[in-house]
């Protein structure tokens, strides 16, 4: 069935809306890093060492849902899920702008990981209910575009914000619109076609066909468990714990290493934490479209993934010899992490029945979670502990070693390549 004729509305009705779901979501998980980075520390007398640990911490409560939100998301309803993570998470992000003890910032900093943890695994549970195998790279990464280009405005805006009115009201202005849209959320989107009002009922039959179409012919799997003992599935939660460690010691700790290595003030340093991600924007975009194409999605993750290790690798080699220099590497190594998620993501649908590819795809992103907090958290000590970055960037480095050699190991399907119809 040629996806020219598969209800092209859906990607301007449903993509804006995730999008600015998810970019929301990542708002209030990575403004901590100008809090941090700007009199917070010392306002909640704040020692190194347990900044770390709070950068890391969303992560620990991040790593415990996200199966239990894959597995009502995919047999209950994605779109309620969100709905009371969108309140909860606005509420907790708001929330740490008026803390005065650090005792109740460690609570609210795990609460919040525990609530957007079922975020990511019930967008794919959505996003796979509505976009069929060859268009699976793109709305995945459309939904993780969201991270990159919240992090481009975030970073330049959060900078403004603390400098004219602190870091408290950062917290609150930031907050606050994720509690807001919940309610615009609710209104805009439907769990499957069969539900939506603004598609046809030949544009409703054809696109289940298609998606029903895909599961023909894909071994059976029973269960969440005999899913979770498959050596793809486990090696797959391995490269994504390793890559991640790369992605959110970086995410984390970028406007601090900037700002110490610069010597600049939290503003400048803002717009330069912005530049990685319009860098990943366009990586995006381009691995996405590659990978849908040639259908090559375990090539489209591992090169770019490699790219990020030697970027760091070289910006350790400069070290503060030359600032612009080992940035402009920094900048290659931020857009070349993100490139691959879309691709990655499209993997597991295409290993695994629909039954049980939800719930593998929480666990490979709670494996990843536990990778944010293991980054982000020895990230910030090795630079707190050091007095620089150089030792995090060979960190970092190896940590994308590893994940590319994991990538290059595993054995995924080789999908055909879609014709000149498939593809549009």
């Amino acid at each position: 069935m040629e996806n020219k004729k598969l209800a092209p509305s859906r990607w301007l009705k449903l993509i804006p809306v995730i999008f600015f779901t998810y970019s929301l979501a990542y708002l209030d998980r990575a403004n901590y890093s100008f809090g941090s980075a700007s009199g917070m520390a010392d306002d909640l007398k704040i020692t190194p060492s347990a900044s770390s640990l709070l950068g890391a911490l969303f992560f620990l409560g991040y790593f415990f849902f996200q199966i239990p939100g894959a597995t009502y998301a995919a047999k209950r309803s994605a779109k309620k899920l969100v709905f009371f993570c969108l309140i909860l998470w606005g509420s907790c992000a708001a929330a740490t702008g008026l803390v005065n003890d650090i005792r109740v910032l460690y609570v609210i900093r795990f609460t919040l990981g525990v609530v957007e943890s079922a975020v990511m695994p019930a967008m794919l549970v959505f996003l796979s209910n509505w976009f069929t195998k060859s268009e699976r790279s793109r709305a995945n990464t459309f939904l993780i575009l969201g991270n990159p280009v919240t992090v481009l405005w975030m970073s330049v805006v959060s900078g403004y914000l603390v400098h004219g009115l602190g870091w408290r009201h950062m917290f609150i202005v930031e907050g606050l619109p994720s509690v807001i849209w919940a309610f615009f959320w609710w209104r805009l989107v439907k769990d499957k076609p069969s539900e939506a009002k603004w598609l046809s009922d030949t544009e409703k039959k054809d696109l289940e066909q298609a998606l029903l179409e895909e599961q023909k012919g894909m071994k059976e799997v029973k269960n969440y468990r005999e899913a979770f003992k498959n050596p793809k599935v486990i090696m797959l939660s391995i490269q994504y714990f390793f890559w991640s460690i790369g992605v959110y010691g970086f995410v984390m700790w970028l406007p601090s290493i900037i700002k110490e290595s610069s010597g600049m003030g939290i503003v400048n340093a803002g717009w330069l934490s912005a530049v990685p991600y319009l860098a990943a924007i366009i990586g995006m975009l381009s691995a996405s479209y590659y990978a849908d194409r040639t259908m090559n999605r375990k090539g489209a993750v591992w090169v770019c993934l490699l790219i990020g290790a030697i970027a760091f690798y070289g910006s350790y080699l400069i070290g503060t010899s030359n600032f612009w220099l080992s940035y402009s590497l920094l900048v290659i190594a931020g857009g070349a992490m993100y490139a691959p998620y879309g691709p990655f993501f499209a993997i597991i649908p295409e290993i695994l029945p629909k039954n049980v590819s939800g719930g593998a795809m929480a666990l490979i992103n709670s494996l990843g979670a536990l990778g944010s907090f293991v980054g982000s958290y020895i990230v910030g000590y090795l630079n707190g502990s050091t007095g620089s970055p150089d030792a995090s960037f060979i960190f970092m480095a190896l940590a994308l070693v590893v994940s590319v050699v994991m990538t290059i190991v595993v054995k995924t399907p080789k999908g055909s390549v879609p014709d000149e119809k498939m593809a549009a």
